[in-house]
C-alpha cells in the first residue's frame, strides 16, 4: 500500500505540471507563428477598415488595390516601417509605397497560386519532402531583385503588435531597401516624359508605351547586331569570310551576339524600364546571351589558333611520310581535348546561368526543378548524347581510329576525315561522306590500314579455268609490280587457294607502303591481269572457265531428281 501511495502523489504532481504548463507551451507554438512588436508603425494613423491584413494574399491584394487607385493613406499600413525615425514615417510613406508599386509592376511576377490565403501562412500545395511542410510560416519569399551586384529578397512577414490581432506587411528589411530598389527599377526619364495615355494600362498587365517600346527595343537590338556584322566583314572577300584560321572571322559571331545582348540590356534597363512580365524574359536572356558569347568567343579564338598550329584536314593528314604518324596522334589528341574543354565550358555556362538568372523562378518551371522532374527529362533526352561524347573521346584517346587513317567500314573504303561529339564524318573514296554515329562506330569492327605498319596487302582474285597455265600470269604479275616499283620480297605472292568443278582460284597479292593508294593499285592490278589473261585465253589454251562443267552438272541433277 505504501507503494501505491507514492504512484498517487506521482501521478497528481504530473498532472498539476501539466496543467499549469500547458498554456505557456499553448502560447509558445502560437508565438511561433508571427514576429512580435511594442507598436506597428505608431508614426501613422490608425489603419482604415478597407484594408485586409490578414493572410498574406489579401495583404498583397489590398495594397495593389488601394495603390493603383491612388488611395496612399491605406497603402502605406501594408509595408513595416518600424527602422524608420518616428518622425519620418508618415513623411516617407507615400514614396516608398509607391516604389513598391514600381516595384512589383515591372521587376516581380507574383506566383498567386504560391501566395497562401490562410492567417497562418500554411502552404498545402508545399510538397512533403520540404521543411515547412505542413507547418505555419510567419515569413514568405515572393522574390529575389538584384540590387549593386547582389539579390535582395522581397518578402512579407506576419507582425503581432502588443495588445492587436497579428497582420501580415511587407517586412521591414524589404522596406529599407526600397529607395535603392525605386532608384534602379522605376519610371525612366524617357517614360516620364511620355504622354499621359501612354502610361496608362493596355492589356496582359502591360503599358501601352511598352507595347510599342518593346518592339523598338527588338528592331534597335537588331539593327546593332546588323551594324556590328557590316564593321566586321568590311574588306573581307568570299574566301576570307570562310577561312577557319581568321581570327577576325572567328570572333565575329560571338561579338555579335554579345552586342546584341549588350544593347538590349542597356535598352531594358535604362531606356525602357519594362514591366514584370517581359522583364522576366529579358532577364534570363541576356544573361545568357553574355554567357554564351563569352564561352562562343573562347572556343572560336581556340579553334582559330589551333587550326594555325594543328592541321585538321583528313586529306592532308591521310597522306604517307615521315612524320605523319606523329601529326595525326596529335591532331587526334588536341581534338579530344577541344571536345572535352567545350563540355568543361558548356557546364561552366550553364551553371552561371543558372547562378546569376533565376532560371527557374522566371520560367516559372521551379516546381519541376524542385521535384526533380526537370533533371529527369533533362537526363532521359540527353543520355544518348552524353554516350556518343563519351565514345567520342574514348576513341580520340585509345588512338583507335586518328584522324587521317585509312580504314574499311562495312566494306566501304574510306579515311577518317573528323571525329566529332556525336559522329565520324568519314569521307568515301569516291567523294561522298559517310556520317556514323560515334556510339555504332565504336561497337561495329573495322579495319584501320594505317595503324601502325603502312604496309598494306590487297588481294585480286580470279577464276580461270582448270586447264589454264598460270605462269603466264605469275610472270606478267610480278612485271606489273616491278613498275610500281614494288619490292621484290616474301609479301609479293601468286597462288592457287581452291578449285572446284567451274576452275581454280588464284590468288594475286598486292602490297602497298600506301594504304591511300594501294586500293586502287589494286584495282588497277586487276585490269591488268584480267586483259592478259584475256589475250592468253585468245592466243593458246582457254584460261577461262567453260559453261559446260556447270551445264553438265546442272543436267546431271535434274536427271537425279526425275528418276
Amino acid at each position: 500500500m505504501p507503494g501505491f501511495h507514492k504512484l498517487l502523489l506521482a501521478a497528481a504532481a504530473l498532472l498539476i505540471a501539466i496543467t499549469f504548463h500547458a498554456p505557456a507551451m499553448a502560447q509558445e507554438s502560437e508565438s511561433d507563428s508571427w514576429f512580435e512588436t511594442d507598436n506597428l508603425n505608431p508614426g501613422l494613423p490608425p489603419a482604415p477598415d478597407g484594408i485586409d491584413r490578414e493572410t498574406p494574399r489579401s495583404s498583397l491584394e489590398s495594397f495593389l488595390n488601394t495603390a493603383r487607385e491612388g488611395n496612399w493613406d491605406a497603402a502605406i499600413h501594408i509595408l513595416d516601417l518600424s527602422d524608420l525615425p518616428l518622425a519620418d514615417q508618415r513623411a516617407n510613406a507615400e514614396d516608398l509605397a509607391r516604389d513598391f508599386l514600381n516595384l512589383l509592376e515591372r521587376k516581380i511576377v507574383i506566383d498567386w497560386y504560391g501566395v497562401p490565403d490562410r492567417p497562418d501562412g500554411l502552404d498545402s500545395r508545399m510538397s512533403a519532402d520540404r521543411a515547412m511542410a505542413g507547418k505555419p510560416q510567419k515569413s514568405i519569399l515572393l522574390w529575389f531583385v538584384d540590387v549593386g551586384g547582389r539579390p535582395v529578397p522581397i518578402r512579407i512577414n506576419r507582425i503581432k503588435a502588443l495588445g492587436e490581432e497579428p497582420v501580415w506587411v511587407i517586412s521591414k528589411q524589404t522596406v529599407d531597401h526600397l529607395p535603392a530598389l525605386g532608384a534602379t527599377y522605376g519610371p525612366s526619364k524617357l517614360e516620364q516624359m511620355m504622354p499621359e495615355p501612354l502610361r496608362q494600362p493596355a492589356f496582359w498587365g502591360l503599358r501601352w508605351w511598352e507595347v510599342v517600346g518593346f518592339p523598338l527595343g527588338i528592331l534597335i537590338t537588331a539593327f546593332s547586331g546588323w551594324l556590328t556584322y557590316k564593321l566586321m566583314s568590311k574588306g573581307h572577300n568570299r574566301n576570307r569570310r570562310i577561312a577557319p584560321e581568321s581570327l577576325l572571322v572567328a570572333t565575329r559571331g560571338p561579338i555579335i551576339l554579345l552586342v546584341m545582348t549588350v544593347v538590349l540590356s542597356l535598352i531594358s534597363n535604362n531606356l525602357f524600364i519594362f514591366s514584370g512580365r517581359i522583364e522576366t524574359v529579358i532577364s534570363p536572356l541576356t544573361v545568357m546571351g553574355i554567357v554564351v558569347a563569352v564561352l562562343w568567343l573562347v572556343v572560336n579564338a581556340a579553334d582559330a589558333i589551333l587550326s594555325r598550329l594543328v592541321s585538321f584536314d583528313g586529306a592532308e593528314l591521310s597522306a604517307i611520310g615521315e612524320g605523319q604518324e606523329q601529326r595525326r596522334s596529335v591532331a587526334t589528341k588536341v581534338s579530344a581535348v577541344r571536345r572535352f574543354m567545350l563540355v568543361v565550358i558548356a557546364v561552366v555556362g550553364v551553371g552561371v546561368v543558372l547562378n546569376e538568372a533565376s532560371v527557374m523562378q522566371s520560367l516559372g518551371i521551379s516546381l519541376l526543378a524542385s521535384a526533380g522532374t526537370l533533371t529527369l527529362l533533362v537526363a532521359f533526352a540527353g543520355r544518348n548524347i552524353l554516350s556518343n561524347i563519351m565514345a567520342s573521346l574514348q576513341i580520340s584517346l585509345n588512338q583507335s581510329a586518328r584522324i587521317g587513317d585509312r580504314i574499311t567500314y562495312k566494306g566501304h573504303v574510306c579515311s577518317v576525315e573528323r571525329i566529332h561529339f556525336t559522329f565520324v564524318q568519314l569521307r568515301v573514296w569516291t567523294g561522298r561522306r559517310l556520317i556514323v554515329p560515334v556510339s555504332d562506330f565504336v561497337d561495329e569492327p573495322f579495319e584501320n590500314w594505317t595503324m601502325q605498319d603502312h604496309l598494306t596487302t590487297f588481294e585480286v582474285v580470279l577464276r580461270l579455268s582448270h586447264r589454264a597455265d598460270i605462269t603466264p600470269l605469275r610472270k606478267k604479275y610480278h612485271e606489273l609490280l616491278d613498275e610500281k616499283g614494288v619490292p621484290d620480297n616474301d609479301d609479293r605472292s601468286c597462288l592457287v587457294t581452291d578449285h572446284d568443278m567451274f576452275g581454280q582460284t588464284v590468288l594475286f597479292l598486292v602490297p602497298s607502303e600506301d594504304p591511300n593508294t594501294g586500293w586502287t593499285f589494286s584495282c588497277e592490278m586487276r585490269e591488268a591481269l584480267l586483259r592478259e589473261a584475256r589475250k592468253l585465253d585468245s592466243e593458246a589454251e582457254p584460261l577461262f572457265p567453260d559453261s559446260r562443267p556447270f551445264e553438265e552438272a546442272s543436267d546431271a541433277s535434274g536427271a537425279m531428281q526425275r528418276g
